[in-house]
């Protein structure tokens, strides 16, 4: 096994133990507390459909470089003027109303897509410089972990504070 296969399933076990530990949080909520928003006004739905957003940003955007605002599907000058606080929020008003089983099932279809699509991309290609005028070089494997793994842990400790 190559160097870069062994860091690739290092990467996808990351992923996937995240994953798997944050449907462990999600299925122990009750139905009620899928939808009841915390201090924040977000609910565990709103944090799972939040999670499917920044999957599709990341095969998208940061995989096949198209706009943001087709990718997301933002009016143009939200895409133009990019502010993360203001993305979320419009995301946020764009989903509220699903209910939490098309949410789920969405985010379960995209997050196989993801998997199928990392599975498929050499690991030399995530270690490219995501943007070509970024001066740190900063990889797409970082755009990755920040999508997967990393934000997975980030929602599943939100949704965690809903089970105490």
């Amino acid at each position: 096994m190559t160097t870069f296969n062994h860091h690739k399933k290092a990467l996808l076990q990351a992923i996937d133990r995240e994953w798997k530990l944050l449907w462990q949080a999600v299925e122990q909520l009750s139905p009620a507390q899928m939808t009841t928003p915390d201090a924040g006004g977000w609910s565990p739905k709103d944090n799972l459909v939040h999670l499917t957003q920044w999957l599709k940003a990341m095969l998208g955007y940061h995989l096949d470089r198209k706009p943001a605002e087709e990718v997301l599907g933002l009016p143009k000058e939200l895409a133009e003027n990019f502010n993360f606080q203001r993305v979320n929020e419009y995301m946020f008003e764009q989903n509220k109303n699903r209910s939490a089983d098309d949410i789920i099932a969405e985010l379960k279809a995209k997050y196989a897509e993801t998997i199928a699509r990392l599975e498929s991309i050499p690991f030399d290609d995530l270690l490219r410089p995501r943007f070509a005028d970024d001066p740190e070089k900063s990889p797409v494997l970082n755009w990755v972990l920040g999508n997967t793994s990393e934000h997975f842990k980030e929602h599943r400790e939100i949704i965690e504070k809903f089970l105490k």
